[in-house]
């Protein structure tokens, strides 16, 4: 089974084996520096195991007895997703993405692709994705995602926007990087970067990177941010005045802190489902045990002073940054009432912009259509109005959903 390595472990991505009559129960890869997705058996004493490592997949034929493996799929063009292995011919098929299309069948085992779901992608020109390798300023060596505009030309400086994942406990790879709310090909499309960094507390580097967030919220996890940041404007790729910074959840969180005890750094911000008040959020989520073992390894009363500096409420004071902020007005894991204290508390203060957008019925992230619809282009307006627009007073509440589907009508 697909396991964790403690108590304090905060996801479960270890390949364990446990004796049926004794009990016992051992890590089949104990030195594993990576993160077990998925396994199907692969015949007696033998499973394939879908590997992540760092914003690479492979495929690992493991013998659970002595614990070696052969890699029978390596890191490549494609992510692996899932995998699944037929008994009676033996044939793996995969659900894998890339840089260039969303999930789609492959045929592990000739092997080749099997599907093409969106046949209309080959008609567009997509932003370069590379990996994008970096020096934390305490020397921890840290990968992200980088998307490149599709009008790049070397020697200009272009807007970027950085989108945060959640989790934190959580990765991403070196694939397909495009949802409603991470839309970063459409970014590309529009003139920015993207960057998607896989910061301090990530998966996909073994359980101790995965722990280095832990009772240490905001900072130093939020700095490796800014760290990736520092590193393109030093390239000579990104204007250090037209940075953005958005994510959902523990994204959320990261994003207003950004645009407080970081507003230095951010010309604007979007802040999705995310935490602005750690004693708060505390007091209303469904998850208080996890903000104890694998988060903020302390109760509040442990530590009061340390959840409340490290809110992001408590720095409201030093926002200069506008920040957008949307949220499901039914959310259970954060409770909508955190983009409601961000909300009033940058109001009050009333140093930057900012607006609240509720949305009904939604919970910890959108599901209906027009949700997502709607949250995309607040979310792109919001970027273009502040990182390459006039900036000031924020751009009308509205948006003008007729010319948006059914385009100009000259």
């Amino acid at each position: 089974f697909i396991g964790v390595d403690d108590i304090n472990d905060p996801s479960e991505g270890r390949l364990k084996i446990a004796d049926a009559r004794s009990g016992e129960i051992r890590d089949a890869l104990p030195e594993l520096g990576g993160h077990v997705m998925a396994f199907t058996w692969d015949g007696p004493g033998q499973v394939l195991a879908l590997v992540h490592r760092g914003v690479e997949s492979e495929l690992w034929a493991v013998d659970l007895a002595s614990g070696s493996h052969e890699v029978r799929v390596g890191a490549g063009e494609k992510v692996l997703r899932r995998i699944s292995r037929a008994r009676d011919t033996g044939r793996v098929v995969a659900i894998a993405d890339a840089p260039g299309h969303p999930p789609e069948l492959y045929d592990l085992t000739v092997p080749r692709r099997l599907t093409d779901s969106n046949p209309w992608l080959a008609e567009r020109e997509l932003g370069r994705q590379t990996v994008l390798e970096y020096q934390a300023r305490d020397g921890l060596n840290l990968q992200g995602l980088l998307i490149w505009p599709t009008n790049y030309r070397r020697g200009r400086d272009y807007p970027l926007v950085i989108f945060v994942h959640g989790g934190p406990e959580s990765h991403r790879s070196n694939g397909w990087s495009t949802s409603y709310s991470q839309p970063a090909q459409v970014m590309a499309g529009e003139g920015y970067f993207s960057l998607i960094p896989n910061y301090r507390g990530s998966t996909g580097r073994g359980v101790a990177f995965s722990k280095l967030g832990q009772h240490a919220y905001a900072t130093p996890e939020f700095d490796d941010i800014v760290d990736g940041k520092d590193h393109l404007v030093e390239e000579g790729l990104v204007d250090p005045d037209k940075v953005g910074i958005t994510g959902g959840s523990y994204g959320g969180f990261a994003t207003a802190w950004s645009a407080t005890a970081l507003t230095e750094h951010y010309a604007a911000g979007v802040m999705f489902v995310g935490v602005s008040n750690q004693l708060s959020k505390f007091g209303t989520t469904d998850i208080p045990n996890e903000m104890f073992l694998v988060h903020a390894r302390a109760w509040p009363w442990d530590d009061w002073q340390f959840y409340l500096e490290r809110s992001p409420v408590y720095h409201a004071e030093k926002s200069k940054t506008p920040l957008l902020i949307m949220h499901g007005d039914s959310d259970p894991r954060v409770h909508p009432a955190q983009s409601l204290e961000m909300y009033r508390y940058l109001k009050t203060v009333g140093q930057a912009p900012v607006r609240l957008v509720l949305y009904p019925g939604e919970q910890h992230g959108n599901r209906k259509a027009g949700a997502r619809y709607d949250y995309s282009r607040r979310l792109l307006r919001w970027m273009d109005h502040y990182l390459k627009g006039p900036g000031g007073e924020p751009p009308p509440y509205a948006l003008d959903y007729t010319e948006l589907l059914e385009g100009p009508t000259d």
